[in-house]
């Protein structure tokens, strides 16, 4: 295999698949890039058994084939030559002579024939999405996914295809987020699936804000075509709770306020938090809003803010990190809190077809 192609072209499609490949793996082909040399194009594939993902680059080929490299170690070479020209030779025994400028550099790969191959697709369902869509709804509720791995069902995006909706969940057991979007999907593939942590994390990479991405879903895997990229992941099995008994009823008071000003507010004041206390406190009454953060071994913080607000005086409780991850990742000036008393969960909404549900935290008045 030999090709020339430019220098920043091969760095991006590298760094586009790279992440995929784990550090501690006890098969090193694992920890290789399988590059496939064909026409005008390099397909290159990285994949940990779990989640696997392909892309496409041009490249001047003057000879086809296949082989694997370390990816990390390519991409550390690639990114530190000094001419934008580089000249890649491959050899029936898979060593790599890299040419660029004055550097040379001589890797040694693994025989292709290791490379674990991507799942069959033939019998799966099959949608397409908008990508600016799906980058969106992902953005707005994978912050909220569990890290308890004790809870494997909840480590992932549980995602639902029914009657002509798409409603996306993720919750930590303290905390939930739902989107939901109208799609078209044939009527027959209606699903329900939980998509892994690791897989949303590469998705929201390869996502970009135009065109479609297609999906195909079969009992044990999804896979995601877009922009020359191909993502492809095991689904956690197992059964998602019932979420949406967790959502609160009809709420007794609605507050508006402005999303940037409340996100600034809680970060400053949440300043004066600390491990044993670890909460601030929101106070209502008549147009105002006092947050307050209170440790008796650090000091205190307070700060207060007009809100439109007609309720009865009450006061609730939150982790404020918990309140700001979604104000960080919605992008509407204004968002909703419905309360009913101090005790029952907060509900955030805005006005699109989301809601984030936040528990309180119970504290010494």
């Amino acid at each position: 295999m030999k090709f020339q192609i430019d220098r920043e072209t091969f760095l991006e499609g590298l760094q586009q698949v790279q992440h995929v490949v784990s550090t501690r793996t006890t098969l090193p082909i694992l920890s290789n890039v399988l590059i496939e040399a064909d026409g005008d194009e390099l397909k290159l594939t990285t994949t940990d058994l779990d989640v696997g993902v392909s892309g496409r680059i041009k490249a001047d080929i003057e000879s086809g084939g296949a082989s694997t490299l370390p990816a990390r170690r390519l991409v550390n070479i690639i990114r530190e030559l000094p001419s934008s020209d580089v000249a890649v030779e491959i050899d029936g025994d898979n060593v790599a002579s890299i040419r660029s400028g004055p550097s040379f550099f001589k890797i040694l790969g693994l025989d292709q024939e290791e490379f674990p191959p991507f799942p069959d697709f033939d019998e799966a369902k099959e949608f397409a999405l908008d990508q600016k869509t799906l980058r969106d709804s992902l953005r707005k509720t994978s912050y909220a996914i569990s890290t308890d791995e004790t809870r494997y069902v909840l480590n992932g995006i549980f995602c639902s295809l029914k009657d002509g909706m798409m409603t996306l969940v993720a919750t930590d057991g303290r905390r939930l987020a739902m989107v939901e979007h109208e799609v078209e999907f044939p009527a027959g593939n209606e699903t329900d699936v939980i998509i892994p942590t690791k897989a949303v994390n590469e998705l929201q990479r390869l996502l970009g804000e135009v065109g479609e991405v297609r999906v195909r879903i079969t009992d044990s895997q999804i896979a995601f075509e877009l922009n020359q990229n191909v993502l492809v992941s095991k689904l956690i099995e197992g059964n998602y709770p019932n979420f949406r008994q967790v959502i609160p009823g009809e709420a007794n008071d609605r507050v508006t306020i402005e999303r940037e000003v409340l996100l600034n507010s809680v970060h400053r004041v949440s300043l004066l938090t600390s491990e044993k206390s670890n909460s601030v406190k929101l106070m209502f009454e008549d147009d105002q809003l006092h947050i307050t953060a209170n440790s008796p071994e650090i000091g205190e913080a307070k700060e207060s803010l007009h809100v439109q607000y007609k309720g009865k005086k009450m006061s609730i409780a939150f982790n404020p990190d918990f309140l700001m991850a979604p104000l960080r990742n919605l992008d509407q000036d204004e968002v909703f809190l419905d309360l009913i008393d101090e005790m029952s969960p907060g509900v955030l909404k805005v006005d699109e077809p989301f809601l984030y549900v936040l528990m309180p935290m119970r504290v010494s008045q």
